[in-house]
């Protein structure tokens, strides 16, 4: 029963793919094909056949989905979450340059600048809401532009940073930090 589920959740997933014309390859492989009488040969030839077809079509997706990227679209693992976000107002929405060279920087764009608090734990958490909202790692510079106003952050920022990366709030990544749903 194990062995068939598997075998259902493979098919499933070359479906949602749109790869249906794998199956009877994926079937082999699993050995499930009707009257089941395959040999370790033809499983083996199979096996190459699919792991061949799969590389090539991911790494073709992997191509399309780094153009869309460029061109600005970003395609979420949660729809439902993009849409809150696409339809908030422009007026706290930031933009997202790409440059060339597959570089991210974020723009100011309508972002406007954040208060600097006087107290620590409210600058912790602020800094906390800056990484969240963030869709690209943000250096501490970025972070430190966020903020305006009188010791708007530029020392001392690194040990606030700290607090939500080790807390599991953001991580940090090739280019600064990154907020953590």
């Amino acid at each position: 029963m194990l062995k068939q589920l598997h075998d259902e959740l493979d098919l499933a997933v070359l479906d949602a793919y749109g790869w249906d014309d794998l199956a009877p390859l994926m079937n082999a492989v699993n050995g499930s094909t009707p009257g089941g009488g395959a040999t370790a040969a033809s499983r083996d030839e199979a096996k190459r056949a699919l792991d061949d077809a799969l590389l090539e079509r991911f790494v073709a997706l992997n191509f399309e989905r780094a153009a869309e990227e460029v061109k600005g679209q970003v395609r979420w693992l949660r729809p439902e979450f993009q849409i809150q976000v696409a339809t908030r107002p422009a007026s706290i929405q930031g933009t997202l340059d790409v440059v060339e060279g597959g570089d991210t920087s974020v723009a100011t764009g309508t972002v406007s600048r954040l208060p600097w608090p006087k107290e620590l734990p409210e600058r912790i958490r602020l800094v906390a809401q800056v990484l969240a909202a963030a869709k690209v790692p943000l250096s501490e510079e970025q972070i430190a532009e966020r903020f305006g106003g009188k010791g708007s952050g530029k020392k001392g920022l690194a040990p606030l940073i700290e607090t939500p990366v080790a807390l599991g709030r953001a991580r940090r990544v090739k280019g600064g930090v990154l907020g953590v749903d």
